[in-house]
């Protein structure tokens, strides 16, 4: 399969997109956590205004997934480990027993039995350069970073969080796309993850993230 990049945006434009699209960015980032907020309501925290029937767990899983996005989206810096770390920790704040850090402790996953080596915190930068190699399209090269930080687990909590948001860090700038899994893709992205986590074959997940979950805009 070829993984054409499916967008040709500006930064401007990608950011533009990603800002007008803000609240359903959090909307849906936020499901990867079960939250219970409905998209209205989720819109209402991001503007700052009280929700009555949500969790105060949840509204700060959403608070913190804004100021996240809004992270990614601004992308003033060249991508580093530093970045990523960054994002965890704005992401998973209220989750973590060390947010911002590589996690230094095993860690396990649901619905799975695959528990991921605990990472060296020296060679995590090397990981994260050998799935951005330059023989791939540039889509392709973040799908594989999105695969490998998901699978490694890098940080203590907040990995899918993490992975999504840094790929789009580095998207916005490149113009191609924003990539993320809508509450109605859940099911079907959690039913190829599992697989994946067993057996680190992640060809069927990344072809179906290809296929589905890229958006921008279509300036043709």
């Amino acid at each position: 399969m070829q993984f054409t990049n499916k967008f040709k945006m500006t930064k401007q434009q990608a950011q533009f997109f990603a800002k007008k699209n803000l609240v359903n960015l959090v909307y849906a980032t936020s499901k990867f956590e079960g939250t219970h907020a409905t998209l209205p309501q989720t819109r209402t925290i991001v503007e700052g205004m009280s929700v009555s029937g949500i969790s105060t767990d949840d509204i700060t899983t959403i608070v913190n997934l804004k100021r996240g996005w809004q992270f990614a989206i601004d992308n003033q810096a060249p991508y580093s480990l530093a970045i990523s770390n960054e994002i965890n920790r704005l992401v998973a704040q209220a989750d973590s027993l060390d947010p911002g850090h590589i996690r230094t402790v095993n860690v396990t996953l649901d619905d799975t039995e695959y528990v991921p080596d605990i990472p060296v915190a020296d060679q995590v930068p090397e990981l994260i350069n050998a799935a951005l190699v330059q023989d791939k399209t540039q889509t392709e090269s973040l799908l594989d970073l999105l695969l490998l930080m998901m699978r490694s687990q890098f940080y203590w909590d907040g990995n899918k969080r993490t992975a999504f948001l840094t790929i789009n860090y580095l998207a916005i700038p490149m113009g191609i796309g924003i990539i993320t899994v809508n509450e109605q893709q859940l099911e079907t992205f959690n039913e190829l993850l599992a697989p994946f986590y067993e057996t680190n074959d992640g060809r069927q997940l990344k072809e179906w993230l290809y296929a589905n979950c890229i958006h921008g805009l279509d300036l043709a």
